[in-house]
């Protein structure tokens, strides 16, 4: 798992048939310094995630045919928590 803000959502109204009816966030990996680095990056949504929440994002695609339930879908990213603070180095840091 990683720890990722999310920046966005995605609407798709045309999908593989084994997509619809999933909520897709877009989300982008926290660098060392605990801002959001990189590319921003499709991920299903488990957690009822908002835009801004920082979340916990699973990078295993076994991980969301358990958390979707659902023996057919294929994804490599899953916002499976919301994450409310964590403490770095001793510091409290929000979510």
């Amino acid at each position: 798992m990683k720890l990722a803000r999310v920046v966005g959502n995605l609407v798709s109204t045309i999908k593989e048939e084994t997509h619809r009816g999933y909520k897709l966030m877009l989300v982008r990996y926290l660098g060392e310094n605990g801002l959001p680095e990189g590319p921003n990056l499709v991920a299903f949504d488990c957690a009822c995630a908002g835009v801004g929440n920082l979340v916990l994002v699973n990078t295993d695609g076994g991980a969301a045919k358990m958390l979707l339930d659902d023996e057919e879908i294929i994804a490599d990213l899953t916002i499976c928590g919301v994450v409310d603070h964590y403490a770095l180095d001793g510091e409290q840091i929000g979510g």
